[in-house]
Parts: C-alpha cells; structure tokens; sequence
C-alpha cells in the first residue's frame, strides 16, 4: 500500500493530541486527522517508514483543561513478500550440480518451499532446499520440468509462488572429425565435423597457421549447422592443421585434424635410350607429387607391370625404386643387363599415388648385328623356260645393314654380268636373275654388316619342272552315276606345291583319248567325277599339275558303273548337342518349330524328284524307338533341300526320318532324334514327347527286374505309370494324353520277354494267355488313369498302392 494507517479512538469526548517519543521519524510526516467521535488518525507514508517507533497518545478534556489521560501505543511496520533473483527462465548444464535461483525479500522472514511439475519436493540425495535457491544434484536431462518456489510469512499469513522453467543444457561434444583429411590438388574437397549438444551447437572452422575462420576465405564454405566444410578447389596452400570449433550455451569444445593436400603425379622426365644386344640397358623415369608416387614399368599395349626388385621370370630385368617424401619426387629404373632383341620396343612409365596415376611412353632400342635367322626355313627360288627369278635378302639389323651380293665367292658389282642385277643395297636388297643358260642355277649369297657385325645367307635358284606322275588313284564311292576317288600325289618340292589334279575319262570302248572328258580339282577338294551312265565301264588316267605345268598323265584303270537305283541316303546337316543313354539328339533351338537341312545325295542314275520328311513324337523303350503313329507328319519336298517343322509341342523328343526319292523308288532313310526346348507356356502336362521318352528310358530300367511271375507284369505297370513325369501328367483329362500312356505301358510288355517262355513246361500257358494278359494290363491302366485324372496328384507310394487296389 502506499500509507501505513493507525487509527487511535478515545471513549468520551475528548481532545486527542499525539506526542512521539522517539526521534526517529520526522514529525512533518506524520499526518493527523481528528473525527467526529474524537478519535485520531495517524497516516504514514511508506516512504518514512524505517523503523518501529514509539508515540504517547494524551488525552485533554474539553472542560477541564488539567484533567490529563495520558497511554503508550506501539507498532510494527511489515515487509510485503518480494523476489529478488528467481529468472523464470534458467539452464542448468547436464552432468553437472545446479542451483535453480529463488532469492525472496520478506519482512518477517518467509519460509520457502518447492514443486516440481506439481509435487512436492523433499531434500535427499538429489535435491536440497536452500535460502536462495533449489540444489540439484548429477542434473540429468529428466530433470527438465516447471518448477515452483514458493514463499510464505506464517505471522501475516501472505503467501506468494513463483513458476520457473528449467530446461537442461548439455555442452557440444564433437562427435566425428577424421584425424587426417586428404585432399587432391585442384579438386573439390568436402570434409564432416559433426557435433551433438543442446541447444544444437554452431560450428566453425580455424586454419591454425593464419588463425583464421575459414568461414570468411575465399574458396572455403561452412556450413555452421551441420559443420560441412568444403573447398571449391584445392590448393598446395590448404595444407595444415585446421580447428573444429563447436559451441553453444553450454559451452565450447575444440578438435584438431591435418589436412593432407594430394598433389597429382606428373612425370617430368623420361628418355628414349639405346643398348647394345648382350649388355646392360637402363631407362629412368622422374616424377613429382604428393605422397611421393610409386614408379613402374610395362610393355605398351599390356596390363601387366615390372613388379619392384628382381623380376620372377626374368631375373634379367630389375625395377629400382627410389623416393623423396620431403620434396614430392620419386625415380625409378628398369634395369636389363644381358639385354635382347626381344627387349626392343615401347614402355610406358606409370606415375601412381593416391591423387592419380600419369603415363609416359619412352622407346628402348636395342640395336644387334646383322641376322637372318627369319630366312632360314625358306624354300628355294624357283625359274623355268628363262623366266627372271628375284632372289630377295632381308636382313635383320640395328643400325641398319648394307647387303652385298656375290657368286662362287665373287661380288656381283665386280661381275659386271647383264643377267645379274642388284637392286638395293640394304637392309634389304633384291637380285634380280636371268637364266638365260643352266649355270645361273646356282646359290648366290647374301653379306649384310653393320657396325656390330656381320651375317651371312645362301639362297639358291633351282629350274622347277612339272610334277612327277601320281602314285595311286582308288575308287573310294560309286553310284550309278559318280565316282568319288582318293588320290594320292607325287611328292613336291619345298616351294613348288601341287596346285590341282586332273583326270580324263572315256568310255572303255572309246579308243580315242581326244575325245575323253577333262576334270579338274584343288588338293583339298573331294575327288570326284559325276554324270556318268549307269551299268557302264570307264578308263581313267591321272595327272598332277604345279607352277610348271601339268605333269604325265599315269594310274590308267577301268571302272564300271553299277546299275540305276533309288538314291543315295541323304545327310542331315545337323550335328548332336547333346546325348539319351542311348544315342545321340539333335537340340532345336525353338519350342515349336524346327528346320530341318540336308545335303544332296547321289542320284544313281535317275534324277531326285522329292524328298520325303516324316516326323513323331515318340519314346525309346529297351533300345527299340517307338512313335505315336496318330501324331505323326509327313510331308514330301520338293526341289529343295531344307523344310521347316511347324507346331511342334515344347520341350518333346522327335524322331525324323528323310529319304531322298526317284522313279525307281526311295533311298535308305536317314534318321534322328531332335528335342524342342522348353517354351513359355510348356509344363509337364503338355510335354508329350519327353513324357513318353523319359517313361521309356524309366520302363526300359524297369524290365531290367522282371521276374518270372505274373505280378511282376502289374509292378511293371506300376513302375512306369507311378515315374515323376507320368504323375505330372496324370491330371490332364485328354484322350490323347491318356492313349498315349496307356500305349507307353503296353509297348513296355510287347518289348520284353514272356517270363514263361523260358520254362518249357508253361509254353502252353503261354500261348493261350499272354494276349489275354496284355489286353487286360492295357484296359486296367486306360481305367486307372481316368479315374486318377480327376483326382489330386498324392505321393507316389499313395499311387502304387491305388493302381494295385484297382
């Protein structure tokens, strides 16, 4: 309040005057009131009130003025309740004791207590209650809450609170910055310091050498939230220590790391050098950059490079390294001692660290005398009827040869002969020859010298001739109308091959040889002679032909020709990717079609008019192929030698038989397996063919244990029937596919054995029941398997045991 009040009454009239007895107040600041009911009040303002004072109150009658009434009054003057230092906000740090300020000014004295988010808080372990404030002990971020200070004054009764918001602080911990940091000169660079604290703490970076946050540098970014530093592009001079700087309300923390600048590696030095064959050859490379780079070697055009130190298939060839860390450079040297023409060629140098990798290319020339182990192995030149003959020399060398020609120990330039002429003195050099008489059929050599030596070569010019006469020629194949012959030739010198054989051929009674018939072939073609007469005999005679000419004609013989008939079998042009267990399949690349090729065969004598093609799925049972006659396709072609399989089913086996026709009838057939493969849409239910293949394989395997007993027939069944595929195709519900089962199991008792056959005392037995029992093995498995086919597929054992019951 603004004043402080006494109010005094007296209980008769009278005049009340106030006396102070005490000097402490200013008597001017007191105001007196008088009232109706003689009473006094006193009003002091609180800016005057210090202290407690004493005041005597006396009392003056109106009609007697010596009549005196005199008392004592004292006071007290209170203080309200005040806060002093309680922030209604306040932080305390994680981990650390805390005091949550609460300072209050009362007078009495107040008494205080405390409340965290509304309960009562007692002094322990964790907190104690204090004059001027809460002490919290090991704060922890659960000690987050309001809390309430509250202050009381038991003789007044005034009660005040004071709510405060404590939030826990933690200071920044940073929690990933590498020791190192590695960068590569003139590239981008970004590197992570992350540090966790609350408030979240801002980050900067230092640059220890300049003090200075690279914040502010050109070229360098940071991003002060995440602690995301990076350089655009970098530099030699970003080398050194750079600081982590992490802060927040809590505190600060700091952490150093070393940045690395990688300077890329620049080959600066590299020479071509020469040797000399058998001696000691070096080529050095120099490079710079940081680290220092590692120095090797290889071939140009190969991946594999000379490996440090002595080489371990070659312990010629050695790779020296040597480095200077403290100025960024490195050497190495490919050392070859006892070096060879082999070592001759291009190196490439390899300048590697981890910034990058640099090439360099240098030449080693190794230079060796005069060779000519290239001309060793070469044949004779050969010249007739006075043809020019070159005789070329070639010699190997570095530096380069010069070449001198000589005959019978002379020098051709001393000759002077018109016939000899020589062109080129070098590395290669050409002797141009006219043999205008037998003598210049001679060895001429070559001389070819440089500085480190001297080589010498022998070519010889030989007169070439026609080939000698042939040495044998025997009918190998006869048809109607062809003979196909094997020859065997009259021996060749080196250089002068046989180009090409001859025969000329007549009819036996045909004396005359100009009018024979002439054939021709190359040594590696089939020999061959076709459109002869049927039933007719003929003579032959061979030769052989080179360069030369055409050698004598020799090997006369006489050869008849058989009688017309049906062609020759026809070749299928396809080879067997793959083989059954019993003979060779051919594999068609497609589900459902498949072109069939072949060769034309001989006619014998009368022309091909079709060919006829006859394909059926079917199934191999004890080496025997059988087919399923009502799906079978045949088709006859016609001037043609290839036809396309259509509609085929996928993933099913296919016998094909071709045949080549004439007037007098068909050839033998030629005959083979094909597969289709296994389309999209295909599954076990539709693959008919390997349905019927594999239970033949599988009731081929089976019969192998038959027993002399009539069960062993219905085990056979069982077994076949019961196989993984046929199973798989038990719940198709088509005619065919349960005729074709049905005919599997039957084909598999016709093809072995009667067990009785053997005993001759059931021959009989035999005879009068084995139709009977094939007719009812087939009718109980035609009627098993329809019944089976509405039903679910049950295991194996399941399905032995139902086909056995019914």
């Amino acid at each position: 309040v603004d004043n402080f009040v006494i109010k005094i009454k007296a209980k008769k009239e009278a005049t009340l005057a106030l006396a102070r007895t005490s000097n402490n107040h200013h008597s001017s600041a007191i105001n007196t009131q008088r009232s109706l009911n003689y009473a006094v009040i006193l009003v002091f303002p609180v800016a005057v009130v210090i202290s407690v004072g004493r005041h005597r109150i006396r009392r003056k009658s109106d009609k007697t003025v010596g009549d005196l009434l005199s008392e004592k009054l004292s006071y007290v003057i209170l203080v309200a309740i005040t806060w002093t230092n309680a922030p209604e906000n306040q932080y305390p740090i994680l981990g650390e004791v805390y005091v949550v300020k609460c300072e209050v000014k009362a007078d009495p004295n107040p008494t205080i207590d405390w409340l965290r988010n509304g309960d009562q808080i007692r002094t322990g372990d964790k907190y104690v209650v204090q004059t001027h404030g809460l002490l919290i002990r090991d704060v922890q971020e659960s000690d987050d809450g309001i809390y309430t200070c509250r202050a009381a004054v038991i003789e007044t009764g005034e009660l005040l609170e004071r709510t405060i918001r404590v939030e826990v602080y933690s200071r920044p911990v940073i929690t990933y910055l590498p020791i190192t940091l590695e960068a590569t000169e003139g590239q981008p660079f970004a590197a992570n310091c992350t540090a966790t604290g609350k408030p979240k703490p801002e980050i900067s970076w230092i640059k220890d050498a300049a003090q200075q946050n690279v914040a502010n540098a050109d070229r360098f970014n940071v991003n002060p939230l995440t602690g995301l530093l990076t350089i655009n592009a970098v530099t030699q001079d970003d080398y050194g220590t750079y600081t982590c700087i992490a802060k927040n309300d809590a505190g600060v923390v700091d952490q150093k790391t070393k940045l690395n600048v990688l300077v890329r590696p620049s080959i600066y030095e590299m020479y071509n050098v020469t040797g000399v064959s058998h001696k000691e050859i070096a080529l050095t490379c120099r490079a710079k950059g940081r680290p220092a780079p590692e120095i090797t070697f290889r071939h140009w055009g190969t991946e594999d490079e000379f490996a440090a130190g002595v080489q371990v298939d070659d312990d010629r060839i050695v790779l020296e390294q040597h480095f200077d860390e403290d100025r960024g450079e490195s050497s190495g040297t490919l050392r070859i001692s006892r070096s060879m023409r082999s070592d001759d060629g291009l190196y490439q140098c390899l300048a590697r660290n981890k910034g990058d990798t640099d090439y360099k290319t240098g030449h080693i020339t190794i230079e060796f005398p005069p060779d000519f182990t290239h001309m060793k192995d070469l044949p004779p030149i050969f010249s007739w009827d006075e043809r020019k003959a070159n005789l070329s020399c070639l010699a190997m060398g570095i530096p380069n040869a010069t070449i001198e020609w000589r005959w019978s120990g002379k020098p051709i330039k001393e000759i002077l002969d018109k016939n000899l002429q020589q062109v080129g003195n070098g590395p290669r050099s050409d002797l141009i020859v006219h043999p205008v008489a037998r003598h210049y059929y001679s060895v001429y050599k070559c001389v070819a010298t440089n500085i480190h030596g001297v080589a010498e070569q022998d070519i010889q010019l030989k007169e070439a001739r026609v080939p000698e006469l042939i040495a044998a020629a025997i009918p190998k194949q006869l048809t109607a109308t062809t003979i196909t012959f094997d020859i065997r030739g009259p021996p060749a010198e080196l250089g002068l091959p046989i180009t090409a054989f001859a025969v000329q051929y007549k009819e036996a009674l045909n004396p005359d040889w100009s009018t024979a018939l002439n054939r021709t072939w190359s040594p590696e073609s089939p020999y061959i002679v076709e459109s002869l007469k049927p039933q007719t005999s003929y003579n032959f005679r061979f030769a052989a032909r080179n360069a030369v000419g055409l050698g004598s004609w020799g090997v006369n013989l006489q050869q008849s020709t058989p009688r017309r008939s049906a062609p020759e079998e026809p070749k299928p042009l396809h080879s067997p990717v793959q083989n059954d267990q019993e003979e060779p399949v051919v594999v068609s690349p497609y589900s459902d079609h498949f072109e069939l090729r072949w060769s034309v065969p001989a006619d014998n004598g009368e022309p091909i008019d079709f060919y006829q093609v006859k394909y059926c799925p079917g199934v191999k049972m004890a080496g025997t192929w059988h087919e399923l006659e009502n799906q079978c396709v045949s088709v006859d072609v016609v001037e043609s030698t290839a036809y396309e399989m259509s509609h085929l089913s996928g993933n099913t086996y296919y016998r094909i038989e071709l045949r080549a026709h004439n007037v007098i009838g068909f050839s033998s057939p030629a005959s083979i397996i094909m597969k289709t493969t296994r389309g999209e849409s295909d599954s076990a239910n539709n693959n008919l063919g390997t349905l019927l293949y594999t239970a033949g394989l599988n009731s081929a395997a089976a019969s192998s244990t038959i027993h002399s007993t009539h069960t062993n027939y219905i085990t056979l069944l069982i077994t076949t029937i019961t196989s993984t595929t046929i199973i798989a195709a038990i719940t198709t519900k088509t005619t065919t596919t349960v005729m074709a089962i049905a005919t599997t199991a039957c084909l598999t008792l016709l093809n072995n054995p009667y067990p009785y056959s053997a005993a001759g005392s059931l021959k009989d037995y035999t005879k009068h029941h084995q139709q009977r029992l094939f007719i009812l093995n087939t009718f109980v498995l035609i009627i098993t398997v329809r019944r089976m086919s509405s039903l679910q597929l049950q295991p194996q054992r399941q399905q032995q045991q139902s086909f056995m019951g019914l």
